[in-house]
């Protein structure tokens, strides 16, 4: 799915109109907001209140036009600290009423501005509930902004739309992912190694492991098994990242290698989708995924319901009423979401590996799954012992 715009400085740009269309011919006219051009991607709607610069700067939002389902987006701004990654990475961004003025101490410049500054193309002023509600019930489907010089005849504008590849089958976290290894350092005493795979990680994932003193080597999308044990890790960990999870075919081999070790393995997102394939399970698309910072998920093995952070339009086939027997031992659905039933989790009962579909990090919040790190310690702990 390809993504172009072209992005202007002028204070105009808010005046101009833009529209919205979607594959199936659904069309919303507003105005610009951000850079003006044109953008294409997977229309997806995110549900959380707060949050949106964590949200932009998601890697695994790469190549979707996100629609935000609050209201109003942008009255804290734009700040220097809550980036999750080094740029934007949603193709476009829409929202029904923007803020006239940030308000926040930390505020550096207005959402409008940054969109504006790194050219993402966006659109206010529409319906997002009545947009929200079709992409409910129609799915997540290709779509694109258009505002200024390349706005067309609304049929051109389709067409140019439904020439667009589709989400299901796309390969994209090598695109997201660091070209070159890096190394967060443990806060305070160092007590263990972790090599962490980049799929799309987030700032915030390593920094919740370095808070419990944990060293992270961040490694390449690509890195082999012979680069993870070269930093001689205590755990393994697979991040989270964009696009279909069918594609991922050197992700799941090295996730086998790491098995096959018995090394103490965490996964989330795209991480956990990536364990469901190594121990043969099936992913799938779902209708219009889960995104936003308020999914009800049931934590199986405690029974504790959790408040959780998501951002995943794809998911594990595995059985919710059995332990399965696997390649690598029996495997179980620990986690599952109280909405639709969909896998939230997976663990392993012969070895210390398990993963969730969600964001534990979480650093909008909440913060009701940040023990599942104290669980991967324990892991490692363990394997020491």
């Amino acid at each position: 799915m390809t993504t172009s715009t072209r992005g202007s400085s002028s204070p105009r740009n808010k005046a101009l109109p833009a529209v919205l269309v979607l594959e199936d011919g659904r069309t919303f006219r507003g105005r610009a907001y951000g850079a003006v051009g044109e953008t294409f991607g997977e229309a997806v709607f995110s549900t959380g209140m707060t949050g949106y610069q964590e949200t932009l700067t998601d890697p695994s939002y790469d190549r979707q036009i996100v629609v935000a389902t609050a209201p109003q987006i942008g009255n804290t701004g734009w700040n220097d600290e809550d980036d999750e990654s080094a740029r934007i990475w949603v193709s476009g961004y829409v929202v029904r009423d923007p803020a006239r003025v940030p308000s926040n101490w930390r505020a550096k410049r207005s959402l409008d501005d940054e969109l504006e500054r790194q050219g993402v193309v966006g659109i206010s002023g529409i319906d997002t509930r009545a947009l929200t509600r079709h992409l409910r019930e129609r799915g997540a489907m290709r779509a694109g902004i258009f505002s200024g010089e390349t706005i067309a005849a609304d049929s051109e504008l389709l067409a140019r739309v439904q020439a667009q590849p589709h989400m299901k089958g796309a390969s994209l976290y090598e695109e997201v992912a660091t070209q070159e290894a890096y190394v967060v350092p443990a806060i305070g005493e160092k007590r263990f190694t972790v090599a962490a795979i980049d799929l799309g990680i987030k700032g915030m994932t390593p920094n919740r492991m370095a808070e419990r003193g944990i060293e992270v080597h961040v490694l390449p999308a690509t890195a082999t098994a012979d680069e993870v044990y070269a930093v001689n890790p205590d755990g393994v960990f697979f991040s989270n990242g964009p696009g279909d999870p069918a594609t991922a075919d050197g992700p799941v081999a090295l996730m086998s290698a790491v098995l096959e070790r018995k090394t103490p393995l965490f996964g989330i997102c795209f991480g956990n989708q990536i364990l469901g394939r190594a121990l043969g399970f099936g992913t799938y698309k779902l209708k219009y995924g889960h995104r936003g910072i308020n999914q009800p998920v049931q934590d199986r093995t405690t029974g504790k319901v959790e408040v959780t952070a998501h951002n995943h339009g794809f998911a594990v086939d595995a059985p919710l009423d059995k332990v399965s027997e696997t390649k690598f031992g029996r495997a179980e659905v620990s986690h599952v979401c109280l909405n639709d039933d969909v896998v939230e989790g997976l663990q392993l009962l012969d070895q210390p590996a398990f993963s969730v579909q969600y964001h534990p990090e979480a650093a909008a919040g909440p913060h009701d799954a940040a023990y599942l790190f104290d669980r991967f310690v324990s892991l490692m702990e363990g394997q020491r012992a």
